[in-house]
């Protein structure tokens, strides 16, 4: 066809013949520089603001698809979520039905599981309070919390599964040997992981924690695959697990082979050289001092009792004693050791050197402006030594008889006894049930200006004005009867006896009693008509018993109900039918619930109970008869003695104290 007919036939249809060939060139020169220019040129992002992305590098927020050019995006597609990069998810991936629950505090986790309880977990933080770098589930496993329901709450937390390593199949099913060959014994108990098993390409390993991502990744360059699995453990199977390998993998060695080749001079011992020297010095080094005056200005701010320092193989343990309870306070490195048991033999005067007897000393110091003196005692163990102190504050034992826990009725009694002219007063308990504050809260009780008042203790405890105080020194012939017969010699009026342990002395205060002074003194019975069969027992007729012994007082300390806290609730059907068959009220009792003010104990401060038996003529006659303590103690209630379970009752009743409290300090008397 001619170029004038397409021209006449663009114009018919109204088209512009010079534009439309001009519009044709034009489309056929794009073709051309198309062809010409270089992918990254047609790219969308070839102008971008920034610049393309190198090859082999992949961007964290999005998935890149290659097309054409493996060098550059041509089309990014952004993802609908964030991923995990390359790095880290080759560490973990997570299965598709595997737990979302969110983070949350492993403590509030523990609690609401009933894993541990609130105590427990005030006490561990009060651990790592005093000891940074502990970590919660460490302390907790220390304080006896079950471990696999311990690690069953990390494992919810952290998202990944919990296993139990099947020990009994060991090897064949259990754990994969091979691979734990590749990591080394040494390296799975150092980092606490176990190979378990391989799925697929990836490699299932047990660890104890989950949230160190660093040990997964050495486990995975170690073995060389391109992914590891974490599921949560316990501490108690794995160390198990590798003790099974230790044992299978050990090979048998030819003793006699292997003693051919060694020659006597091979090994050279060097002679050990003492560390007196140094422990001395790291003794007066100023941490060291500082950490003790730590410890001790610790225990008085929480009003502790006791203070022991226990050493272990890999850590040392302090704990105090509060309201008769032990509480583990802090664990310094166990490094300190052994300065801080010689730090505390320089302040008590003792032989640092002896590390291998019993040492016991005295420490007097002023802490937060009162005057203290603390009991040392020193006892050689596996690990070192540990040392007990026993704290003696003269606040403790400056206390009037109305503020022990007296009712008004016992009260009365009590002082005629103390007041009278002569006789035997006894006092009976356990260790630690305060015997010896309440003997001193009855001296001060005394006129110390027209009596004489003497004392004869082992050691003595507290230094009271105006009365004199003897010490016991068993290993020269001063015992308690060689101290009572110069006592008598000295025109006593009151005489304190710090325990009346054998025939001769208990003869000397029955002479003492008869003769006419007033003798008070203790004895370790579980109640109070048990003393007068005790006496009887080491070897006193029954009638010099019946003539002498005026009065027997049994007492307990138990820990009184903290006031921010306690709370009134329903007894349950056991504690319903105990308190019917005591005549008490059923329908609410007093219970601990525990707040910061008293380490969630529920307690705060101690009360005594009491059981006193007075001694009266009808009640003469029957000692003399030397009836048993059973026939002794029926007498006893018969005749309205108030046992200690009784008085123990009357104070729960009044919210001094709770039901389970009583039943606890006096499980041994009725």
């Amino acid at each position: 066809m001619a170029r004038d007919n397409i021209d006449d036939i663009l114009s018919e249809l109204g088209v512009d013949p010079a534009a439309a060939a001009e519009e044709a060139r034009r489309q056929v020169r794009r073709a051309d520089e198309g062809k010409r220019r270089h992918s990254v040129d047609r790219a969308e992002q070839a102008f971008s603001p920034l610049p393309a992305v190198p090859a082999g590098q992949r961007s964290f927020a999005h998935n890149i698809t290659v097309s054409a050019d493996p060098a550059v995006p041509v089309a990014p597609t952004p993802a609908a979520s964030p991923t995990v990069g390359e790095a880290l998810s080759a560490v973990y991936q997570p299965e598709a039905d595997a737990p979302t629950t969110p983070q949350a505090d492993l403590a509030q986790a523990l609690l609401a599981a009933g894993v541990a309880t609130a105590q427990q977990l005030t006490a561990a933080r009060q651990v790592i309070a005093q000891s940074p770098g502990r970590r919660l589930s460490e302390v907790l496993l220390e304080q006896g919390v079950d471990e696999a329901k311990l690690q069953q709450c990390v494992a919810v937390l952290a998202g990944v599964p919990f296993e139990h390593i099947d020990l009994a199949k060991g090897l064949d099913g259990g754990f994969d040997g091979k691979l734990l060959q590749r990591l080394t014994v040494e390296f799975c108990k150092s980092r606490g992981v176990l190979p378990l098993r391989t799925e697929g390409a990836r490699t299932v390993m047990g660890v104890l924690r989950p949230d160190d991502v660093f040990v997964l990744d050495e486990v995975r360059r170690k073995l060389n695959t391109p992914s590891v699995k974490a599921v949560v453990v316990t501490g108690f199977e794995l160390r198990g697990a590798l003790e099974i390998v230790g044992d299978s993998m050990g090979e048998k060695v030819d003793v006699s082979s292997l003693l051919s080749e060694v020659e006597e001079s091979d090994v050279q011992v060097e002679k050990k050289h003492d560390a007196e020297v140094d422990l001395e010095k790291e003794a007066a080094e100023s941490p060291v001092i500082r950490y003790v005056n730590y410890i001790i200005q610790q225990a008085v701010k929480e009003g502790a009792s006791d203070i022991h320092i226990e050493p272990a193989e890999k850590k040392i343990k302090v704990r105090f004693r509060i309201d008769g309870e032990l509480y583990e306070m802090m664990q310094p490195p166990a490094s300190m050791g052994a300065a801080i048991v010689s730090r505390l033999k320089i302040m008590a005067n003792l032989d640092i050197s002896e590390r291998r007897l019993p040492q016991d000393g005295r420490i007097r110091c002023t802490v937060q402006g009162r005057k203290l003196d603390l009991r040392m005692s020193t006892l050689p163990c596996a690990y070192g030594e540990k040392v007990v102190l026993r704290i003696l504050d003269t606040r403790s034992i400056n206390v009037k008889l109305e503020d022990l826990g007296f009712d008004e009725s016992i009260l009365q009694i009590w002082r005629g006894l103390v007041n009278a002219p002569h006789g035997i007063v006894l006092v009976t308990g356990p260790t630690g049930s305060g015997k010896t504050t309440t003997l001193y809260s009855s001296l001060r009780t005394l006129d110390k200006n027209s009596m004489n008042i003497s004392t004869v203790e082992d050691p003595i405890e507290y230094h009271l004005d105006g009365i004199t105080q003897c010490q016991m020194h068993e290993r020269i012939g001063m015992n308690f009867a060689a101290a009572l017969r110069a006592l008598l010699r000295q025109d006593p009026d009151v005489v304190m006896l710090g325990e009346i342990r054998d025939h001769e002395t208990a003869l000397v205060a029955v002479q003492a009693a008869l003769t006419g002074h007033l003798v008070l003194s203790t004895l370790h019975t579980n109640d109070a008509p048990s003393s007068i069969t005790r006496l009887v027992n080491i070897g006193l007729e029954p009638f010099l018993v019946a003539a002498a012994v005026n009065g027997v007082l049994a007492q307990r300390l138990i820990r009184r109900l903290c006031g921010a806290c306690k709370s009134e609730k329903a007894p349950n059907d056991e504690m319903v039918e105990f308190l019917s068959a005591q005549g008490m009220s059923t329908e609410k009792v007093w219970s601990p619930k525990g707040c910061d003010k008293c380490r969630n104990t529920g307690y705060s401060g101690r009360v005594g109970i009491y059981e006193l038996l007075t001694v009266d003529d009808t009640l003469r006659d029957i000692i003399v008869r030397n009836p048993s303590v059973s026939d002794l103690r029926r007498t006893c209630l018969e005749r309205g003695m108030v046992t200690l379970r009784a008085d123990g009752l009357k104070k729960a009743a009044r919210g001094l104290t709770s039901i389970e409290e009583v039943l606890r300090v006096t499980e041994s008397t009725i």
